[in-house]
């Protein structure tokens, strides 16, 4: 459901900027509507109810605001500011329409109920996980993302190593993802309004992400239902939600295998390894569990001499520097009823 917005400013060349960039590049998340006098603002108040308004301090003195869930201050430091409710808070004018974008949708999400009932997942959940470290996990779950971009799908990249390294891959200007689990935490909000004021996009993949956590213990002290809360919001707002987990198996991790509708198992042809990826097959139950719906992907060049899994992904090995390129040089998809995967390379 999108966001009812009311832009209410005298300066008529911002508001035709402003909703001019909402309408097209926000339209699937905002339906914006513009007022230019005092008098057509009352008009609209009285005719229908907004989620939330930019308001000029000129034009909102004496007004009735009850009409709109979550009136803001339209503010510039540079403009003389009228009388003001107390209490109201404020947008800033002239900053990036994104940034607006996020400024408005976190504070709505603050204001509202969280109101999660049954899940309404859209997207299809790939769980991408290695009982170590080193062998090209993060490079994976990227390659992926990027063949399902290269389809024409909405693709969310979902970071949860305790120490991230998306700022390899995505430029990290905008709010960290721990304001979502700070509100997952408190249950006080909308938590799938939050995930779409933080996450970001790729311009050249096209790819969804989210900002890395302020610190360590942001991530780490989640728990299992905190994660699986995580996982409904973030699948309502995309086609493909890919999850880069940490090499550990506890209980969160196994959240996400129970959630997950694939998950890729990612080695090498290091010994450690092939050994440490053996004693996962033998010695645990959760494989057993996930085996129906695991892909294994032998990584930089690795030969799986006998797959445990149905279906087997060969990567080659890709000598780069620059960590995107490799990636982008290894995007992949999977197919049906084949153990070969579909690679350009």
């Amino acid at each position: 459901m999108k966001t009812q917005l009311l832009i209410a400013t005298g300066d008529n060349d911002y508001a035709e900027h402003l909703s001019k960039g909402l309408s097209e590049l926000h339209a699937d998340v905002i339906d914006v509507s513009v007022c230019g006098s005092e008098e057509h603002l009352r008009e609209q108040l009285k005719a229908r109810k907004f989620d939330v308004a930019l308001l000029e301090s000129t034009m909102i003195e004496g007004l009735d605001l009850q009409s709109i869930r979550l009136p803001l201050l339209l503010w510039s430091e540079n403009e003389n500011q009228a009388w003001v409710p107390d209490g109201m808070k404020r947008v800033r004018k002239y900053q990036r329409i994104s940034s607006i974008v996020s400024d408005v949708l976190e504070l709505y999400a603050k204001r509202l109920a969280n109101g999660r009932g049954e899940s309404t997942k859209k997207a299809r959940v790939t769980a991408v996980w290695s009982p170590m470290g080193g062998v090209g996990k993060t490079t994976t779950a990227l390659a992926f993302a990027e063949g399902k971009a290269l389809e024409g799908k909405q693709v969310l990249y979902l970071d949860m190593e305790p120490f991230s390294s998306a700022r390899v891959y995505f430029a990290e200007t905008g709010r960290s993802i721990s304001a979502v689990f700070e509100m997952i935490e408190t249950g006080e909000g909308n938590i799938g309004m939050l995930v779409r004021s933080v996450r970001q996009q790729d311009n050249g993949s096209g790819i969804s992400y989210f900002c890395r956590p302020e610190n360590y213990d942001d991530m780490n002290i989640l728990t299992a239902e905190n994660i699986a809360a995580l996982i409904d919001a973030c699948a309502e707002l995309t086609d493909e939600l890919v999850i880069d987990l940490s090499c550990s198996c506890d209980e969160r991790t196994l959240k996400v295998f129970e959630l997950a509708d694939m998950v890729l198992l990612v080695t090498d042809a290091s010994p450690t390894a092939q050994i440490k990826f053996s004693q996962f097959v033998a010695q645990h139950n959760v494989f057993q569990s996930i085996r129906e719906k695991a892909v294994l992907v032998a990584n930089k060049g690795a030969i799986i001499s006998k797959p445990l899994v149905d279906n087997v992904i060969n990567l080659p090995l890709v000598q780069s520097p620059n960590a995107v390129t490799i990636y982008k040089t290894l995007h992949f998809n999977i197919p049906k009823d084949t153990q070969r995967p579909e690679l350009n390379v």
